[in-house]
């Protein structure tokens, strides 16, 4: 914006020069390019008109003052507006009431809120506290990567989970940044509960993966079957002793896991493997969508086609199939978009509030 604001203003600044009086032609002039650059910065034009406003009825008649050419007088003046405008030179973020203190930056994409949420870190660095940056942009590539490279620079503690929306990722960072950080836990009643946290085992406890990407589990906590039913027993577990989970999953080069759904959920669309809940995790961050839940369907072309159950934010303005479908491809391949786009009122879960995949309504 100042960049913009700037370039503008050099040329009616060099048109000034000489000129020992202010006159409401020369401000007029001036004030025609502050307005275009405000308006292009995506200023309110409400705020640019009052801004406009102060301007002229400061400047316009005024001598100029001994020490400066009338071109420096419209900067002087330009700039205390604008300093005035964002709030003072006095101005101060103030501290939340009762730790911690939320900062949310808002703006057009490109404007620079990675990077500004950076250098509020480090300002609070400075002051000696203790910043956490949140990745709540799920939207635009790779901002989430720039700001955990940023954080690295700084030592600030990113965080970008453990949920994929934005409201889950703002939830975990407050939660740490009030002492009590949210860790991930994977396990279940065959394995008396959680016995991976954060992605590691608890000692032990061990942990694999699959050559068919299936999570499988060994350790103490284990069941040593299922009562009165020594087949289901026997399928339960892998000849060497690991229980099948029937999770699928993926080990990172730190080792740690990441579960990415149960295995039966996979979609198989024409060869090509998607996962439900990475496309989910893409289409919760759409603007008209307020719950998505995605699943296979059988077609005759494609083996199974995938198709996404939507409840609208807006029931009279729904997204568009294509819309969906293009947003996928943003963040995807473009086989794992939609094919199919049902709208629902609601999506059907438990009484935990766990979606059942089953229980949704057919594809017509």
């Amino acid at each position: 914006m100042f960049e913009s604001l700037s370039a503008r203003l050099q040329g009616v600044f060099d048109r000034l020069a000489g000129r020992g009086r202010l006159t409401e032609e020369n401000i007029q002039e001036a004030l025609r390019e502050v307005r275009v650059a405000l308006l292009e910065a995506d200023v309110n034009f409400k705020v640019v008109r009052a801004f406009i406003e102060r301007v002229r009825a400061r400047a316009v008649g005024q001598d100029v003052l001994a020490s400066l050419t009338p071109a420096q007088q419209v900067v002087k003046i330009v700039h205390q507006e604008l300093v005035e405008l964002l709030g003072g030179s006095g101005h101060r973020l103030a501290p939340a009431p009762t730790p911690p203190t939320v900062i949310m930056l808002v703006g057009l994409q490109g404007s620079g809120k990675t990077t500004t949420a950076a250098k509020l870190a480090r300002y609070y660095l400075k002051q000696g506290q203790h910043p956490i940056l949140a990745a709540a942009d799920t939207r635009r590539p790779a901002a989430r990567e720039q700001l955990r490279t940023l954080g690295a620079q700084l030592g600030v503690p990113v965080v970008d989970g453990p949920g994929p929306t934005p409201l889950d990722i703002c939830r975990a960072a407050r939660a740490e940044a009030a002492g009590a950080p949210v860790v991930e836990t994977y396990g279940l009643t065959e394995s008396c509960g959680g016995v991976v946290y954060d992605g590691r085992p608890l000692p032990g406890c061990e942990v694999r993966v699959s050559d068919e990407g299936e999570i499988q589990l060994r350790g103490p906590t284990l069941m040593l079957g299922y009562r009165f039913d020594p087949e289901a027993t026997a399928a339960a577990f892998t000849p060497d002793g690991w229980l099948r989970t029937g999770d699928a999953g993926e080990l990172d080069r730190e080792g740690r896991l990441h579960v990415i759904g149960r295995a039966d959920e996979l979609i198989n669309t024409g060869g090509e493997r998607v996962w439900p809940q990475r496309v989910e995790a893409v289409l919760a961050a759409h603007p008209k969508v307020a719950e998505v839940a995605v699943g296979g369907r059988l077609d005759p072309e494609w083996g199974q086609r995938v198709v996404a159950w939507v409840v609208p934010v807006d029931p009279a303005d729904p997204p568009t199939l294509a819309e969906l479908r293009d947003a996928v491809a943003e963040r995807l391949p473009r086989y794992a978009a939609p094919r199919e786009m049902v709208l629902v009122e609601a999506l059907p879960r438990t009484p935990l509030g766990k979606l059942r995949r089953s229980a949704l309504p057919a594809a017509e």
